[in-house]
């Protein structure tokens, strides 16, 4: 008997011990830090131990005292890309982390344009997945899809998941256009690369965002004690379950691709969005993180309402994205005029898109030059004549409509009617006049909900619609 006791006692202390030492599922096997930097590793343990962090990569020890609910948190010095390496961390009991890359490291988050995958969603393809996810073997490029959560109050830790080795059954689970931006880097800069989704379809961005980023807006939050189940579209609820259990994991920067669940409140948008950044930034605490976003493709808002429903125009919420540039610093923003469907809400081509995210962030981030990055973006507006004189940035050899009628100006007098205008190009600029407005003072540029861009700069980048009024937004749309 006491032999089996004995034996008993052999078994189950290992498994008491195990439960001690906890981390993040994200702190695991195959993981990417980000380079050059001092990235925090956290967990939980009794709050009597000493937890000890020791980095392959120097053989360096760090010594840690968790504070009074057991939670420890200590930020290590990374090197250069490369690896594998691993780190071991104790408290009494050991846990090795292997194979980790250190290299660049970026979040990419939004709505069901970043959350949609590789292999597509029924009825909704994506050009060229098939090859995408045929060629994705590569050990150096890493990913971790943070699984759907929505909490009442900010969690530590997301539901379980693992990182992932580039694979063709992985990708095609992942962000299409998350992973092409992520192999575009990788393809130039030749380092590992590692990517966290946290994405969410149909989530409006105040639901990314914490209560105190909120107050000013008076949303209605959760308890914090409510158990129910909460939807997507509730102001902090995947904040909470999603994004808050990653804040501090030390990354390059963001890629960010929503919206689509705001467009009927393009208005509220021009200072939450900037705020969204703003909370982000602050609590990843790496100063302003470079901050790359998509701005909503072109599509039929309107095409499943009944007679008598509220009309949308979504043209102004991509208003709303353009006005943000000048509000957030070191951000840029994808335009997708060209490429939008009006029966789809998801663009096909996210390889365009994820290639046009990853062309800002080498431009601007890793400051390779002698390449464009991004479409023209309305600069001024002069009056002449009777002909309104657009100048636009971003396009130094000028514009082009590829030899094709410009058909989506408007233009408008002071009784805010806006009529369809007539466009030339002329020194690099466009001369916008209509019959119907004798002394113009307001244009607008593909302003229609599902408006394609017609209107380029030479390297192929398409023009954001704009308009240069801020006259009041129809009630329909604020």
């Amino acid at each position: 008997m006491k032999f089996l006791t004995a034996l008993c006692l052999l078994f189950i202390t290992p498994l008491i011990a195990q439960a001690k030492l906890k981390l993040p599922w994200f702190f695991s096997d195959n993981m990417v830090l980000q380079q050059q930097a001092s990235p925090a590793i956290w967990g939980w343990t009794d709050k009597k131990n000493t937890v000890t962090v020791t980095t392959s990569w120097n053989n360096k020890k760090y010594t840690v005292q968790p504070d009074s609910k057991g939670k420890w948190k200590v930020a290590v010095a990374t090197p250069k890309a490369g690896g594998p390496y691993e780190i071991t961390i104790s408290d009494g009991q050991i846990v090795k982390i292997k194979n980790i890359l250190i290299g660049e490291v970026w979040i990419c988050s939004g709505q069901s344009n970043m959350e949609m995958p590789l292999k597509g969603f029924s009825n909704q393809p994506i050009n060229h997945s098939n090859d995408i996810v045929f060629n994705s073997t590569n050990d150096q490029i890493r990913l971790y899809n943070i699984p759907r959560s929505t909490q009442a109050a900010p969690r530590d830790t997301s539901k379980n998941f693992s990182w992932k080795i580039s694979n063709p059954e992985d990708v095609a689970n992942f962000s299409a256009t998350g992973y092409t931006f992520g192999k575009f880097l990788y393809d130039r800069l030749k380092v590992p690369i590692g990517l966290i989704n946290v994405s969410y379809g149909g989530t409006p961005v105040e639901s990314f965002m914490d209560a105190a980023s909120l107050r000013e807006y008076g949303f209605p939050l959760p308890a914090p004690n409510d158990q129910s189940r909460l939807n997507n579209k509730i102001a902090t609820v995947v904040y909470n379950g999603m994004l808050h259990p990653v804040i501090g994991y030390g990354v390059k920067g963001f890629i960010w691709y929503q919206g689509e669940s705001n467009a009927d409140r393009p208005k509220q948008y021009e200072t939450l969005f900037p705020n969204f950044v703003q909370m982000l930034r602050s609590q990843f605490n790496q100063g302003d993180l470079p901050f790359y976003y998509v701005q909503i493709a072109p599509f039929d808002y309107n095409s499943s309402k009944k007679k008598g429903d509220t009309l949308l125009n979504s043209a102004f919420l991509r208003d709303a994205q353009r006005k943000a540039l000048d509000k957030i610093p070191n951000s840029g923003m994808a335009v997708t005029m060209d490429i939008g469907d009006a029966g789809f809400i998801h663009p096909r081509e996210k390889q365009e898109i994820g290639k046009r995210l990853a062309l800002q962030a080498l431009a601007k981030t890793y400051q390779y030059k002698g390449f464009a990055s991004e479409g023209p973006l309305y600069e001024s507006m002069t009056i002449k004549e009777g002909k309104a004189i657009v100048k636009f940035k971003n396009a130094p050899v000028g514009l082009t409509s590829y030899g094709k009628p410009i058909t989506q100006f408007e233009i408008a007098g002071e009784d805010q009617k806006f009529y369809p205008a007539t466009a030339q190009l002329v020194n690099g600029a466009v001369e916008i006049s209509s019959k119907e407005v004798k002394n113009p003072v307001a244009v607008r540029y593909a302003f229609k909900d599902d408006s394609t861009g017609e209107l380029f700069n030479t390297a192929g980048f398409p023009a954001s619609s704009f308009r240069t009024d801020d006259w009041e937004i129809p009630v329909d749309v604020k």
